[in-house]
């Protein structure tokens, strides 16, 4: 039982070091360290299909978020010196820290050979295909409006983030 309280540890510590980071990119960092530590405890509980999409979906959640918000700040030249200075080995410490122990944890549990064993959390295994058949019929609409829901985020955060070229011209007369 020690890898689910050691997941759910590296869960939490990453999960207060989100709250507490001033600087988002560190927080972002922590949050994909504690979204993998939630699917490491979906594994260990005996759900492989939740810990898999918890990986895919969140994880994925998250780069597209940090797409949006690198599109919205338009980031140029003038801020890499900025992020040379922000990416230092003291930033990265509690991250690689973390994912080494789940490195740990997940080793252990490989080697171990006892998977097959894991409780499952109810009577019966949902698969791959039963959620894919639930979202393309009974939720297909709810889908569609996720679906377009992004789109049009993305619409706007590009719309937002753009620049408008500004003419020698205009700039001798303003």
């Amino acid at each position: 039982m020690w890898p689910f309280y050691l997941m759910a540890l590296v869960a939490i510590i990453s999960t207060i070091r989100v709250i507490t980071n001033s600087n988002p990119v560190h927080a972002l960092l922590s949050l994909i360290v504690s979204l993998l530590a939630v699917a490491g405890i979906f594994f260990i509980v005996g759900a492989p299909f939740a810990g898999a999409l918890e990986i895919i979906v969140y994880a994925g959640a998250i780069m597209v978020l940090f797409v949006f918000v690198v599109m919205m700040l338009n980031l140029g030249a003038h801020t890499v010196f900025q992020e040379k200075s922000w990416l230092t080995s003291e930033t990265w410490a509690w991250p690689a820290a973390m994912s080494f122990i789940m490195g740990i944890v997940l080793i252990w549990m490989i080697c171990n050979g006892n998977t097959e064993n894991l409780p499952l959390m109810g009577q019966e295994v949902i698969g791959p295909k039963a959620v894919g058949t639930a979202l393309f019929t009974q939720y297909l609409l709810l889908v569609e409006v996720a679906a377009m829901l992004l789109l049009a985020a993305l619409v706007a955060a590009y719309h937002l983030g753009k620049r408008v070229p500004v003419d020698e011209d205009q700039k001798e007369q303003g």
